[in-house]
């Protein structure tokens, strides 16, 4: 890379990049691989729901001790070791739907493990790039999540076909592996031993908790200030934050029910192979993959250009992300054939994600010196979310199953898709009244 001149703070980038699409291949190639074991083994979907829920319960648990790690280890160190860890476990644990306690202790690792994974991502690029670059460059790496889900939902099925489905946990582990050796390979430390913590960019510091007796030095002239309390009433009782909060946990409750049920959706509820479906079952996740960098890129198009004020592009960003989504939401178990599915849950994905342009990146337009508390406090209402939805929808589809004795017919699903849909309407309404765009928090 010193023979190209290529500077470290991209490598990083680009293997951030790389990292969170390995992490959601791991997440939808659990769903696939064990959706079709599961049902070659006869599982009711409630305690599929179970299994496919267990990961947001070690997930929610980690995120903020992972912010600490971070802050006390090393971003740097904290990632390779949660990779290793989860890499680990998919190689070890074996893919047996009627060993239970063992999958749910294997899903809770996993879950716990990937959680320290978003804090230590934050953490390094807060370190490493500078301020003029941390959008772009935080919406790169987070992209990846749904590109790692486009290419799991293209890939994994054929493998499970010819392979079988603990192939897929071996396929992840490697790729864990794998990117692991990179990271040990090229990331490294910021040069500079004194370098300040760009805190209203990620994790790390801004979720320790802070006194003001505490003291740190800032780059000015070697003064050192007194480090200001956290407004934690303030944060907790503000309704620019809520509307944060409300809004992330509707759009992980969206994603994580589609992430985890689509493919019981296309092989039980529209009689379809994933295997025989082509690269068609990818284009949800890779919709929100091109929508993400689209909404970021309008974002700043439209305030740059003054064309929309901060809060009025936050505002039509997520209004028109959410209530779009909604529709196709509610549309989705009306159309019966894999090509209306497919778009349907494309356009519900790829607006989502426009819809992040506006609910995920204000807490850095309404508190820049606490975007990491109230990215906290967001991300862990989008945690909680996965594990209500997930878990809902499989004692939803157990009802069903039961009424309807099989969930072939679209009344099974309509549940599933409209509540949903119906918490997108709910929650744009709620930024539409509530966010604002200006600084609320000294």
């Amino acid at each position: 890379m010193k023979g190209w001149n290529f500077p470290s703070r991209y490598l990083i980038v680009i293997l951030t990049f790389i990292c969170t699409c390995v992490c959601y291949i791991e997440r939808v190639g659990f769903s696939i691989a064990y959706t079709i074991a599961a049902d070659a083994a006869g599982v009711n979907q409630s305690s599929k729901g179970t299994i496919l829920s267990t990961f947001y319960y070690g997930y929610a648990c980690s995120q903020v001790p992972g912010g600490w790690a971070a802050q006390k280890i090393g971003g740097r160190k904290v990632l390779l070791l949660s990779f290793l860890l989860w890499s680990s476990t998919c190689f070890l644990i074996p893919l047996d739907p009627n060993r239970v306690l063992l999958l749910v202790v294997a899903r809770l690792l996993v879950g716990v493990a990937q959680g320290f994974i978003f804090p230590s991502i934050h953490t390094v690029l807060a370190q490493w790039v500078p301020p003029h670059e941390r959008s772009r460059s935080v919406s790169l790496t987070t992209s990846g999540m749904y590109l790692g889900a486009a290419m799991g939902m293209l890939v994994l099925p054929s493998l499970v076909k010819f392979k079988g489905p603990q192939a897929v946990f071996f396929a992840e582990a490697a790729l864990g592996i794998s990117w692991s050796l990179l990271w040990l390979q090229y990331a490294s430390d910021p040069p500079r031993s004194d370098h300040p913590k760009a805190t209203a960019a990620g994790f790390g510091e801004s979720l320790l908790p802070l006194k003001a007796s505490q003291k740190a030095r800032m780059e000015n002239g070697g003064t050192a200030v007194r480090t200001a309390r956290i407004p934690w009433k303030k944060i907790f009782f503000s309704l620019p934050i809520w509307a944060i909060v409300v809004n992330n946990f509707t759009f992980h409750y969206a994603l994580y029910v589609l992430m985890n049920w689509l493919p019981t959706y296309f092989e039980q509820g529209l009689q379809l192979s994933l295997q025989e479906m082509g690269s068609s079952k990818m284009m949800p996740y890779f919709n929100m993959f091109l929508f993400s960098n689209i909404g970021g890129v309008l974002a700043d198009h439209l305030i740059t250009k003054r064309i929309l004020s901060v809060t009025g592009t936050r505002k039509f960003l997520n209004t028109v992300g959410f209530l779009v989504a909604s529709l196709a939401l509610i549309a989705l178990p009306i159309f019966r054939t894999s090509t209306g599915a497919v778009f349907c849950s494309s356009v519900a994905l790829g607006f989502l994600a426009l819809g992040r342009a506006g609910f995920a990146v204000n807490h850095m337009d309404i508190a820049p010196r606490y975007a990491g508390i109230v990215m906290g406090v967001s991300n862990t209402a989008g945690t909680l979310a996965g594990i209500i939805g997930v878990d809902l929808t499989g004692k939803i589809l157990e009802a069903a199953t039961a009424t309807y004795s099989d969930l072939s017919s679209p009344e099974s699903w309509r549940s599933v898709f409209v509540i949903p849909g119906l918490l997108c309407i709910f929650s744009s309404l709620v930024f539409l009244l509530f966010s604002t765009g200006e600084r609320i928090f000294d």
